[in-house]
């Protein structure tokens, strides 16, 4: 695979291929690296961002990017009904191998396979630096939910404290790599932090969902600002 000047990143066009690919060969490990990642705290964060968009039994939740089914998992908890999609076949495979009964799709994030207005919320945890068109991933996430529908989106960030960047960085690019070629895969956790360059700032982001057809976005830091906590409503 080529890469860009950024030796971990691959070009624009080969992109997809190349996450698709990566996701399905750290399927196997990706519970257990994301528990050891984050001290086990990703868990939380994603019940935090369900608590934000209020979950409530019996409504459709679409988590995009589910991986191994962790938001889904947990909507569900909340008596709520789930769909999981992914691109990566690998990954679907592991979410239902947690969740038997689970209703996981293989499709693109760009082009879903539902009804306009068909869900009530959306979720996405730590998937949009993977995306190749993020503009049209949002297009689609205010097409498919309702009118004052939900959305909560979570990602990697960086600490405002100067102190705290640079105990963030020392972990996101330097434990995580060695971490993962230990692991699981090197050319994957090298590619998953330098991958965060892909990631709009904070108004940018938030101007590009307005533009999608959302509006009341707002932003919740957790771990100090390691992570950032993205909810809005489908106007």
């Amino acid at each position: 695979m080529e890469l860009s000047r950024n030796r971990d990143l691959p070009r624009t066009e080969h992109k997809q291929e190349f996450v698709r690919s990566l996701f399905d060969r750290i399927a196997p490990r990706y519970d257990l690296m994301n528990r050891l990642m984050t001290l086990g705290m990703d868990q939380g964060w994603r019940r935090a961002a369900l608590d934000a968009v209020a979950v409530q039994p019996g409504e459709l939740v679409v988590d995009l990017a589910t991986g191994t089914g962790d938001f889904a998992e947990l909507a569900v908890a909340r008596g709520a009904r789930t769909i999981g999609v992914d691109f990566a076949k690998g990954m679907l495979r592991a979410a239902r191998r947690r969740r038997p009964t689970g209703l996981f799709v293989q499709t693109d994030a760009g082009r879903l396979p539902f009804r306009d207005g068909s869900a009530a919320v959306m979720t996405c945890g730590f998937a949009l630096r993977n995306f190749t068109d993020l503009d049209g991933v949002f297009a689609e996430c205010a097409r498919v939910l309702a009118p004052g529908g939900r959305l909560v989106l979570l990602e990697v960030d960086e600490p405002r404290s100067r102190l705290l960047r640079w105990g963030h960085a020392l972990h996101f690019r330097h434990v995580v790599p060695r971490l993962g070629a230990l692991l699981s895969d090197t050319e994957a956790y090298r590619y998953l932090p330098a991958s965060a360059t892909y990631l709009p700032g904070e108004q940018e982001l938030i101007t590009r969902l307005e533009t999608a057809g959302f509006t009341r976005a707002r932003k919740r830091r957790h771990l100090f600002g390691a992570i950032q906590q993205i909810q809005t409503t489908r106007a």
